[in-house]
């Protein structure tokens, strides 16, 4: 791989843009922070620095340029990253040949792929005529039958397993996968939906209905390896760019929900495909903003999901915002009905969780009853220690006192007796994970390796010193670092990162140092002291060597040489190549 093209690459790119783009990312100083994508983070531990073009999170230690961040992030190799980052900045990567990797479900994309383009064709075929009429009538015109990429299954047609089984796919693959049972066309006559990946490819689909034949409206994919609908998101691989650009997410139940909003021109929108969030989607729905809005149902199942979900996302310290639909209508229904500006009227209108569900507990209390009146005051007291915000806990209060006609004195009074953490009866036994400390001699050798990567000058210093790192993975990533300043005149870190992608070994050691709170730079004494740390460490080390050898010399001049050799070493001698 040519060094110089990645590294021209890599200096186009500006790493905040590129992770940004990803994952919402907040400004704090000269850095920015937002929630780590490699494991299971609440609050925001990944630092991007503009200045290093690194990133780092502070919880997992995943640390890297703008190439490893594609690629663990996008799960994709080095040459796919180079690729993807060249045609964005506008270098030439035409010499770049990505070799596409074969993989065990291969058959199964294949497969997923073939059958779009089948259904596709079909609806724009003269047997499509009766469901593209049906389209048209709910609204969805060709722009948006492309967009999504909309097709028709055939009436009493076997067709698809026919054609796949021609093309030599293997029967009990089109079984596993829900396009046939046993040789016969899973989907008849049904409009279909395509359902794709994080990354935007088919891996199912959604059948509806078009005639009232007494069948369910919908018929979807069963689960296989590669579709779990639990982990995916519909219409995430289009948010992503979408949320990043409005700065929010907009969190609905089913695709044609997805689906109108986007005929309006809103395109910053995901669906669960079903009322239940798992933790896979919620992961997911952080990853594309913190601004969350949930714009489910507007029915009884929908309110309790919408509950369910602001709960677990309040527990994920974010407090989500809700758009309320009237009683029973979608958001798909909803704009059919009404539009878009009422829709974006409530969207721009739409309510914060604690207020929104602070308003569904008002609405089954009976006042007139003592009891449930105060039991009702104190689940809003409950609910209202879930809020970050000082002075709307203080306007909360307030409210309450007034429409109650009660002291504001008794309500902060109990509010604060529920804010206090309840002590458990039974002891928790806290069980820590074993760290291992780092010696002195660790300590400087890897402030001297940060030292080096960091300050050219430090090189040439310890290049002069010529001694060794006691430590393989120390004098490895010395050695490497030495050749990069050697063969390109220059060290940085970002672009180091780039040199040494492919050596694994060397990559791990150097994510342990940047993970580690080193001073980035150094004055020359500071410097020797980290030298005669190391110096100290050889000295002791070869003293112990000779010792050894001492007790096996049996010839008495043998050990005259060997003895003072090891007392020139303690006392530091010069000539031995050891230094004080």
């Amino acid at each position: 791989m040519n060094n110089e093209l990645a590294n021209e690459i890599r200096s186009k790119c500006d790493i905040v843009d590129i992770i940004g783009e990803r994952i919402p990312l907040v400004a704090r100083g000269k850095n920015y922070f937002g929630v780590c994508p490699f494991h299971d983070d609440s609050n925001p531990s990944l630092c991007v620095s503009r200045e290093k073009q690194i990133y780092t999170c502070f919880s997992c230690h995943a640390t890297g340029n703008v190439f490893t961040f594609l690629m663990n992030y996008e799960h994709i190799d080095f040459k796919e990253a180079l690729h993807y980052l060249g045609e964005k900045v506008g270098v030439d990567v035409s010499g770049v040949h990505i070799q596409k990797k074969n993989t065990k479900f291969d058959a199964f994309y294949d497969a997923y792929s073939f059958s779009l383009k089948y259904f596709q064709n079909n609806l724009q075929s003269k047997v499509g005529k009766d469901a593209r009429n049906y389209l048209l009538g709910r609204k969805i015109d060709e722009n948006v039958i492309k967009e999504f990429e909309i097709g028709l299954s055939l009436e009493n047609s076997d067709d698809l397993t026919k054609l796949l089984m021609n093309k030599k796919y293997d029967l009990s693959v089109l079984n596993q996968i829900g396009l046939s049972s046993d040789a016969h066309d899973v989907y008849n006559d049904r409009i279909m939906f395509p359902l794709y990946d994080l990354t935007g490819k088919v891996v199912g689909f959604s059948g509806r209905i078009y005639h009232d034949n007494g069948q369910n409206k919908y018929l979807n994919t069963k689960e296989t390896p590669i579709f779990k609908k639990g982990q995916l998101l519909y219409h995430y691989h289009i948010a992503r760019e979408e949320c990043r650009q409005k700065k929010s997410v907009i969190v609905m139940e089913g695709f044609m929900d997805v689906i109108r909003a986007s005929t309006i021109g809103i395109r910053n929108t995901v669906a669960l495909m079903g009322t239940a969030l798992t933790h896979e989607q919620l992961q997911l729905i952080k990853r594309l903003s913190n601004n969350i809005i949930l714009c489910l149902d507007g029915d009884d199942p929908g309110v309790h999901a919408t509950l369910s979900i602001g709960d677990t996302l309040l527990e994920e310290g974010i407090e989500p915002k809700v758009l309320v639909l009237p009683n029973p209508e979608d958001p798909d229904s909803f704009i059919l009905k009404y539009g878009k500006e009422q829709f974006t009227n409530l969207l721009d209108s739409a309510v914060s969780f604690n207020d929104f569900k602070l308003r569904k507990l008002k609405e089954k209390v009976d006042f007139r009853n003592d009891e449930e009146t105060a039991k009702y005051i104190n689940q809003v007291l409950l609910e209202t220690t879930k809020v970050q915000d000082s002075i709307r806990v203080e306007i909360i209060l307030k409210k309450l006192a007034k429409e109650f006609d009660l002291s504001y004195n008794t309500l902060e009074m109990r509010f604060r007796e529920l804010k206090k953490p309840k002590q458990k009866e039974t002891p928790v036994v806290v069980t820590y994970r074993k760290i291992k400390k780092k010696t002195k001699y660790e300590k400087a050798m890897e402030q001297i390796l940060y030292f080096m990567l960091n300050n050219d000058w430090v090189i040439s210093q310890f290049e002069k010193e010529n001694f060794i790192f006691p430590n393989e993975e120390s004098r490895l990533l010395a050695s490497e670092i030495v050749y990069f300043y050697t063969t390109y005149g220059y060290i940085n870190i970002p672009d180091f990162y780039t040199y040494v992608q492919d050596k694994e070994e060397v990559v791990n050691f150097l994510n342990d140092i940047l993970a580690s709170s080193y001073l980035e730079s150094t004055t020359k004494d500071e410097l020797f002291l980290y030298f005669g740390v190391i110096r100290e460490y050889s000295r002791t080390q070869e003293i112990k060597r000779l010792t050894n050898s001492l007790r096996k010399e049996v010839d008495p001049l043998e050990q005259a040489k060997i003895a003072e050799k090891i007392r020139k070493l303690r006392i530091g001698d010069n000539k031995n190549g050891w230094r004080n």
